[in-house]
């Protein structure tokens, strides 16, 4: 005999047809909605002009021999990623500076930019002045993302190959928070955001994060060893504690809390605790997300060597400051910055 319970829950359902129906229904549009939205959002932002410059462009022209890398990337050092996990084919010149300033602050390492819009294409890349122009760097190696074979062998595996993954209204960047966290378990090395400019060499900031504000870290910064604990547990809370409807919860969050749990805090301060530190803001982070429009301000050269004295990176949370014009040439803050660590894409911006 059908149980009481399961009996009463199909009267219930026989009751309420109608409005389980709509509710189906609406739950259907949403998820289609959420689907639509983002295909045409990143159809929209994949498409950019190409440009054909292999035969035109000149390495010599905007990397001069005394500023060329010699010799080739030691295995010896960790390498430095980048992760792009959406379709874009066409790199911005922040994209192309913040690969930049890695390859000549790290000419002893590999600088590896992962791709996903190359995964399907084959084995040439697309005409693009920013390719053309980071290819004149040695330590450059620009590849595709394989995220099935990134994602195996890990927690992370059936959390990426579930078939509604992809409607979740935050899946990319969610999606770059699981990438950035398996490739430091996986590798190890350095993993860095595309909106950095990389002033000095990172290689011995080992087995650390920054803290962006008070009591939040954030993962923009990235340098462990491979198959570190600390990173474990980021993948286990990953899949544990999913949400991939609040933004965040699977990027500052998750290692914001992984991080107090590792060292039994209740607020994150500036230490090493267990063998992993938490760098103070102005290692990677001196410009606060709610003070980005100071990268467009007017600095003399004695404020600039004053702010970035003990900075190795900065920030320049692209997500707040893309649509805000920069002045080329000017003394902005940005456009110095440029100027004196990216001067390839700099001379680049110039002539655009």
């Amino acid at each position: 005999r059908m149980p009481s319970c399961l009996l009463k829950m199909t009267r219930v359902v026989l009751s309420h047809k109608f409005w389980i129906l709509f509710i189906l229904i609406f739950v259907f549009v949403s998820f289609a909605y959420h689907k639509l939205y983002w295909g045409i959002w990143e159809g929209r932002k994949s498409r950019g002009p190409a440009y054909d410059l292999s035969a035109e462009f000149s390495c010599a022209h905007y990397v001069p021999s005394s500023l060329n890398i010699a010799g080739e990337p030691s295995p010896s050092t960790g390498n430095v990623f980048f992760v792009e996990t959406s379709e874009k084919t066409n790199p911005s010149y922040l994209f192309s500076c913040s690969v930049e300033s890695v390859a000549r602050t790290h000419p002893m390492s590999r600088v590896v930019v992962l791709m996903k819009g190359l995964a399907k294409r084959n084995a040439s890349l697309p005409k693009h002045w920013a390719f053309s122009l980071l290819s004149c760097f040695p330590n450059v190696e620009i590849q595709p993302l394989d995220l099935t074979e990134l994602f195996s062998g890990t927690p992370l595996e059936r959390w990426y190959l579930w078939p509604l993954r992809r409607w979740e209204p935050h899946f990319l960047p969610v999606l770059s928070d699981a990438c950035r966290i398996v490739l430091m378990w996986k590798f190890g090395g350095i993993y860095l955001d595309t909106d950095f400019i990389v002033l000095k060499n990172l290689q011995n900031l080992t087995n650390a994060l920054g803290i962006q504000d008070e009591d939040v870290l954030n993962g923009a910064f990235l340098s462990f060893k491979p198959k570190h604990k600390f990173m474990e547990l980021c993948m286990q809370n990953f899949v544990e504690d999913y949400n991939g409807w609040v933004w965040g919860h699977q990027g500052p969050e998750l290692l914001t809390r992984v991080f107090k749990k590792w060292c039994s805090l209740r607020t994150v301060k500036s230490m090493n605790c267990k063998g992993v530190s938490a760098l103070a803001p102005e290692v990677v982070y001196p410009i606060p997300w709610q003070d980005w429009r100071k990268l467009f301000e007017t600095v003399s050269a004695f404020e600039l060597h004053k702010l970035l004295r003990s900075t190795y990176a900065v920030h320049v949370w692209n997500k707040l400051s893309h649509g805000t014009k920069l002045e080329i040439p000017s003394q902005a803050l940005l456009a110095q910055l440029y100027s004196q660590f990216c001067p390839a894409t700099y001379a680049k911006m110039k002539e655009d």
